[in-house]
């Protein structure tokens, strides 16, 4: 693996030389097309993955076929939600979805069992990590049961100007509805209410947010 990718690793400064050289031999550049499902609930462990472009949406899927978006993955974001094979505490399988064509790093998970055996600063690295993400978790189960669809969707499409710096944001009603948890028809209804009060315009693919400080009233 090149060194500059060594180097965004959150715990390189902690690695000994042994296990950065492991890692720059065991490491995979794999890339994914939009659509494609990285990895499944029935799927072999996958291990630690590095973000180098693209998006990837992470969710679990109930019997009845019903997705629920945990959260998202962007370049220079690190995931270990996939490697339950590794650490035993993670109880419930997700989804990984390629949102956008996307380019990885995939450490596998035996040599992530390795390290994490051998160096306690990358264990408590690990944990660190799968706390904020079921802090995450936490945070969106929260929104779902106590929230109200005009609060979420008012909260999504401030954190997706925030993001983008861009009061424009390039999403259809399909894409929304699984980034806030809801059905393309509740979305469609709730932006045609919301261009109704003059928060924002949209037309097929694209809304315009015409007063962010009436959607943040809404938070």
């Amino acid at each position: 693996m090149d060194e500059q990718y060594l180097n965004n690793l959150p715990y390189y400064e902690h690695l000994t030389e042994l296990q950065k050289n492991l890692i720059a031999e065991r490491w995979q550049i794999k890339k994914y097309q939009k659509g494609n499902v990285i990895h499944g609930c029935s799927d072999e462990c996958l291990g630690q993955i590095y973000m180098l472009k693209g998006l990837v949406r992470i969710c679990i899927i109930s019997e009845e076929g019903r997705e629920i978006t945990l959260f998202s993955l962007r370049q220079n974001d690190t995931c270990i939600m996939s490697a339950s094979c590794v650490i035993s505490q993670i109880t419930f399988e997700t989804q990984m979805i390629a949102e956008e064509d996307c380019e990885m790093l995939v450490l596998s998970a035996g040599v992530v069992a390795q390290i994490a055996e051998e160096n306690i600063h990358i264990k408590c690295y690990m944990y660190e990590l799968l706390t904020k993400r079921f802090s995450t978790v936490m945070w969106v189960m929260q929104e779902i049961l106590f929230k109200g669809f005009d609060v979420r969707l008012a909260s999504f499409l401030i954190s997706e100007y925030k993001r983008t710096g861009s009061r424009e944001i390039r999403m259809t009603h399909e894409q929304i509805a699984q980034y806030t948890n809801s059905a393309r028809e509740v979305v469609a209804r709730m932006l045609k209410r919301f261009s109704y009060d003059g928060y924002l315009e949209y037309k097929r693919g694209k809304i315009t947010l015409t007063d962010i400080e009436a959607l943040y009233d809404l938070k």
